[in-house]
């Protein structure tokens, strides 16, 4: 057990690294373009920290794993509210904006019912991962429009500035993205080893150690931003990867195999939707997530673990 031990640390420390990387190089972009960092984070960065969820979810529909595409997708986006938003508030409370209130986490909900309606048949065929894909170009869409409103509105440094710092922002933003995806390989590749040795259950292991690594990158992008004070960032990247699972990542799976959903997913699918439904009060009250709702996120997904150990 000491060399997957000794890898999963390797992959921590590149996760740090990338996380890094991937915060700085953002905000610095989002400020010499004129963009807010929450339209940074919605985008660029929860696209890039959803990298090892595509990978793992194209990978298992392209194999004929449809449903392990599924699993990981809802319990990825479980973890994404209820561990890390709970983690990263106890680092520091996170400011809410009021878009995210009444645009970005209403849009949420909307593709996770979206999500559940065409699941009612019990699979994801095709046409549903057509729909789904449609929505997310409607999504970038919508941020686009969102992002060019503000560069207009805002006052910029000279070109000459704006081109080498810009040029410098997004190699690191590359950089940070590359280290995170490499670095949730290691340490899930490890941590699956680890687990199996524990004697625990494969699918315990799908919806938890599976769905906890390729969330890994959010974790660690979520963390450094709260330290480094960029709640924007932070809170922008969990919703939209949250987004981007659902929008981008399942449609696109759906399109490669006939996705099927039993039972036990679609019961974590509810709980899905519960975490996602809880955001929109919580945010409301007083614009941010304090350190005790933190607490609350947290204890809520420690209760799901339990029920997730106990059904599998």
């Amino acid at each position: 057990m000491l060399t997957p031990t000794l890898f999963l640390f390797c992959g921590f420390v590149l996760l740090g690294i990338g996380a890094e990387l991937m915060v700085s190089g953002s905000s610095k972009l989002a400020i010499r373009y004129g963009i807010s960092p929450l339209i940074i984070g919605l985008t660029i960065v929860a696209f890039g920290t959803s990298a090892p969820e595509l990978a793992v979810s194209v990978k298992s529909a392209t194999t004929g794993h449809g449903d392990l595409a599924l699993g990981n997708i809802i319990g990825s986006n479980i973890a994404n509210i209820g561990l890390i938003l709970g983690l990263t508030a106890l680092v520091h409370p996170i400011r809410i904006k009021r878009q995210l209130v009444r645009r970005q986490i209403p849009l949420l909900i909307a593709s996770t019912l979206l999500m559940g309606l065409l699941l009612l048949d019990g699979q994801l065929g095709y046409f549903d991962g057509i729909i789904l894909s449609s929505g997310l170009f409607a999504y970038l869409g919508f941020n686009y429009v969102q992002a060019k409103a503000e560069t207009e509105s805002s006052v910029l440094t000279t070109h000459k500035i704006f081109a080498r710092g810009a040029s410098l922002n997004i190699l690191a933003i590359v950089s940070g993205i590359a280290l995170l995806v490499f670095g949730s390989q290691v340490f899930v590749d490890n941590a699956i080893i680890l687990a199996t040795l524990a004697g625990v259950s494969e699918a315990v292991v799908g919806l938890t150690v599976v769905a906890i690594g390729t969330s890994i990158p959010e974790l660690a992008t979520s963390l450094v931003a709260a330290w480094r004070k960029q709640s924007d960032i932070a809170i922008g990247n969990i919703l939209g990867s949250n987004l981007f699972n659902i929008l981008c990542i399942l449609g696109v799976s759906s399109l490669i195999i006939s996705i099927n959903g039993d039972q036990f997913v679609l019961q974590n699918f509810v709980i899905m939707l519960l975490f996602s439904l809880l955001l929109l009060p919580m945010a409301w009250s007083g614009l941010s997530v304090s350190r005790m709702e933190g607490v609350f996120l947290l204890s809520g997904y420690g209760v799901y673990l339990v029920f997730v150990t106990q059904q599998g």
